[in-house]
């Protein structure tokens, strides 16, 4: 079950969701599972999941710092717009349950996409 609510915490249709219904700054555990779905779709969403997890550790940057009471630290910093076409995958597949046009789905997939994306959009 988590893999699943992994990948719809990545969608670009949850994002749309979080960012008409809260306030942005703390997203919680009821918040995530007020957004409504069946188990029919659910080997998609797993499998999607797990390539998305992949590709996101294939692509995390360590960052190292040297704290002062620490020591050095060392941090993994996971870039999701990276991932961004395993994400449209996953709004596909979420697109297909809810049934979503065409118009709806690319409405969705370009939601806030120059914020999101920032200079990648432009490569």
């Amino acid at each position: 079950m988590a893999k699943i609510y992994d990948s719809i915490e990545s969608s670009n249709l949850f994002w749309w969701y979080y960012s008409l219904n809260f306030n942005m700054f703390n997203l919680k555990e009821y918040m995530i599972f007020s957004f409504r779905l069946t188990y029919d779709i659910n080997k998609s969403l797993i499998e999607l999941s797990l390539s998305l997890e992949e590709d996101m550790n294939k692509k995390k940057n360590i960052l190292v710092v040297n704290n002062k009471t620490r020591g050095i630290v060392e941090s993994y910093v996971y870039k999701k717009k990276l991932s961004k076409p395993i994400i449209d995958e996953i709004d596909k597949v979420l697109a297909r349950h809810y049934g979503f046009t065409e118009e709806e789905l690319d409405f969705i997939i370009n939601y806030d996409i120059k914020y999101r994306m920032g200079d990648e959009l432009n490569e």
